[in-house]
C-alpha cells in the first residue's frame, strides 16, 4: 500500500503500524527507510526477513533529537553531545553503548548502539509521536539498487512489508558517516557525508 506522506490519515495509519510492531517504508535525508518500532524484537526480526538480510548486521535507530539519545544509550560521554550540536540533523551516525532496553537483535548481541537523527522532518515526526526510537536500514533488498522514491521501494519489497509514505523523490548519494565513540581513541567506522576533519574539530586523536 502507497499513501501520499502529505495525509495525516497516512501517518496516522504508519504509528498504528509501527506499534504493532509492523513495516513501514518512508522517506528520509539519504535514501527511503525500511522502518519499525526500534524496541520491539519481533518487530525488528521482521526488517531481516523482508531485506534478506543476515542477521549478524546491526540495524541503526533513528532518533527524533539528541535528548532520545538517554533513551537507548549510557555511559554517554560529553563529546556524544557536542557532536550532535554540530551534526544533528544530519549525516553522522554515532556508536554508544546501548541500555538494556534496546533488543539484541538490533546490534546482532554486541554492547554498541548506532544513533542518528535524520535531516528530515517525517521520520523525525513519526519518531515523537511513536515515542520510540525506528529501526531503519535502506528499503530494498539486501545488495539491490538504493530505493529513491517509493515506487523504487514497491518494486524491490513491497509485497513484503505494509504501509509506503511517498514524500517523492529523495536525494540519495552518500551514506552518513559512522564514529565509534566508545573505543579509545574513537574512529570512524565509516567515512560518509560528513568530513573526517570536520569531526576530528572535536576529537584530535580520532583514528
Amino acid at each position: 500500500m502507497i499513501q501520499s506522506a502529505d495525509d495525516p490519515q497516512a501517518i496516522a495509519e504508519a504509528l498504528r503500524l509501527l506499534r504493532a510492531g509492523r513495516l513501514v517504508a518512508m522517506p528520509t535525508d539519504t535514501v527511503y527507510g525500511l522502518c519499525t518500532h526500534g524496541l520491539q524484537p519481533t518487530a525488528i526480526k521482521r526488517i531481516f526477513r523482508a531485506k534478506g538480510r543476515a542477521e549478524r548486521k546491526a540495524i541503526p535507530l533513528l532518533l527524533s533529537d539528541t535528548r532520545q539519545m538517554e533513551e537507548v544509550a549510557q555511559d554517554i560521554p560529553r563529546l556524544a553531545y557536542e557532536l550532535a550540536e554540530e551534526f544533528w540533523p544530519g549525516g553522522l551516525t554515532i556508536v554508544l553503548f546501548r541500555k538494556t532496553i534496546v533488543p539484541d537483535i538490533l546490534t546482532s548481541g554486541g554492547p554498541t548502539v548506532a544513533l542518528r537523527v535524520p535531516d528530515h522532518s517525517l521520520p523525525r515526526e513519526i519518531i515523537k509521536q511513536l515515542k520510540a526510537p525506528l529501526a531503519a536500514t535502506s528499503a530494498n533488498r539486501s545488495g539491490g539498487p538504493e530505493p529513491l522514491t517509493a515506487q523504487d521501494v514497491n518494486q524491490q519489497i513491497g509485497r513484503v512489508i505494509h504501509l509506503i509514505l511517498d514524500g517523492g523523490p529523495v536525494r540519495g548519494g552518500v551514506p552518513s558517516t559512522v564514529v565509534d565513540l566508545t573505543s579509545r581513541p574513537p574512529r570512524v567506522l565509516r567515512q560518509g557525508a560528513v568530513p573526517r576533519e570536520k569531526i576530528a574539530r572535536h576529537i584530535p586523536d580520532l583514528e
